[in-house]
């Protein structure tokens, strides 16, 4: 994942919904912060803060249009579900019952988007099942409602205020919905996705990578060796919620010896430029602007949390049989193992950094993975550190790169037929690839 694309999809093949090319608008977004000072709607105080990220709600194509993020709920069929939870959430007296109903809807949200990608949906919505676009919006309508949630009587401390949203994210992006089915002729694969980003200059933007999370949660196959059983997650694209450790929180707990939810394979997923298998991935992040338009250059900060090696390593080596995933001659794009990297020697600075195919240079530090050193670098990075602190050696691991969605140049149209082959085409490759890497793990 690059900051200025479209994130990678994968997806299973599954019946699509009716497709439409739906107008849509598009405008400069809200600023971030208080909003009308003072003004209550219900139990909503639309004075408290929200993120540059959820001020993106109101953005339009022009003055007289609703905003993108309506017409795109709607489409989706996943206005109900926003709606209802923007009631639901004022009959909430308190910030138990508040944490209760943000974990239902979080995981209400999660289910059907997962069962709309698999085709089991159709009456939701009028837009292709490999969209992920309406579940994305409707996370940020439940978020915001949750930072601007103030029922007469009820007083939160910042504290509480995260970790009442941190409740509803870790329901809604699908950490809490990771089991797999127990047996040793069980080979159990974990993926991440990710939001879709850039949206201040593209709000139609998808994520294709999102797409595969959700066409792949709960995927279960059989082959000769025994059952193959898929779960996913989505990670956000902001530097906030991987310094939270959203990433090894996801992949962590299925990583440790002895568990019975162990993961045979796990690899992280985004959208690139094309289909790459990234051999490395460093150990610095680049700093360019997230969702919430925040970002520093720095060393990849340590989760205290979880067992990290030491020293950190600079550079992480993906342990994913690309081999065998190259050979499995999917289709119709070409796939590569992406050796570059950059590195700089520590008696200059990154910006004195030397790119070359690797391995890296001994006593140099990273700079860039070949995936560059934005999220998707980090999440290839993050996840497979929690694997080397918590000894899975044993269990391969890596990023895969997917080619770019693209965009109809009419920027009224929210899906056409282009838009959508292109989709499924990407989709459907990237989970024949994880398939691929399932299938070498299997003979192993």
């Amino acid at each position: 994942m690059h900051p200025r694309t479209s994130l990678g999809v994968s997806a299973v093949a599954v019946l699509a919904t009716a497709l439409t090319a739906v107008p849509l608008a598009l405008s400069a977004p809200a600023s971030a912060g208080p909003q009308s000072p003072g003004q209550r709607t219900g139990c909503y105080d639309t004075s408290l803060p929200t993120t540059v990220e959820e001020s993106r709600l109101t953005v339009r194509t022009a003055p007289d249009q609703e905003p993108a993020s309506d017409q795109l709920l709607r489409a989706g069929g996943f206005d109900r579900y926003a709606d209802r939870f923007d009631a639901q959430l004022c009959q909430a007296t308190t910030l138990k019952a508040a944490r209760l109903k943000a974990a239902r809807h979080g995981t209400r949200l999660w289910r059907t988007a997962v069962d709309r990608a698999h085709g089991q949906r159709p009456d939701l919505g009028t837009i292709d099942a490999y969209d992920d676009r309406p579940l994305y919006w409707a996370h940020l309508r439940a978020t915001k409602a949750l930072r601007q949630w103030a029922p007469r009587g009820v007083e939160l401390t910042p504290e509480q205020r995260t970790d009442l949203v941190t409740t509803f994210v870790e329901h809604a992006r699908g950490l809490t919905d990771t089991d797999f089915p127990r047996g040793r002729d069980v080979t159990r694969v974990l993926v991440s996705g990710f939001d879709p980003y850039t949206l201040e200059t593209e709000p139609r933007r998808s994520n294709p990578s999102g797409v595969t999370a959700l066409q792949l949660d709960g995927t279960r196959y059989e082959t000769d060796k025994g059952t193959v059983a898929i779960e996913s997650v989505v990670f956000p694209v902001t530097w906030s919620g991987f310094d939270a450790g959203i990433v090894e929180d996801a992949f962590g707990p299925h990583l440790r010896l002895g568990d019975r939810q162990r993961v045979d394979l796990i690899t992280t997923i985004s959208q690139g430029s094309a289909f790459n298998i990234e051999q490395w991935a460093g150990r610095w992040r680049g700093g360019s602007p997230d969702n919430n338009n925040e970002g520093e250059p720095e060393v990849i900060p340590e989760n205290p949390a979880w067992p990290m090696p030491q020293p950190p390593p600079e550079f992480i080596e993906t342990t994913l049989p690309h081999e065998a995933m190259i050979a499995a001659g999917t289709g119709p794009f070409p796939v590569r193992l992406n050796p570059r990297i950059c590195e700089w020697h520590p008696a200059t600075s990154p910006a004195d950094n030397v790119c070359h195919d690797g391995p890296p240079t001994p006593g140099w530090r990273a700079y860039s993975g070949g995936g560059g050193n934005y999220l998707s670098n980090e999440s290839q990075y993050r996840s497979n550190r929690v694997r080397i602190g918590l000894g899975a050696l044993d269990v391969p691991g890596g990023h895969l790169h997917t080619p770019p969605q693209t965009y109809a140049a009419d920027r009224t149209v929210l899906l056409d037929e282009e838009m959508r082959q292109l989709r499924h085409d990407i989709a459907d490759q990237a989970v024949a690839l994880v398939r691929a890497a399932a299938a070498a793990v299997q003979e192993d």
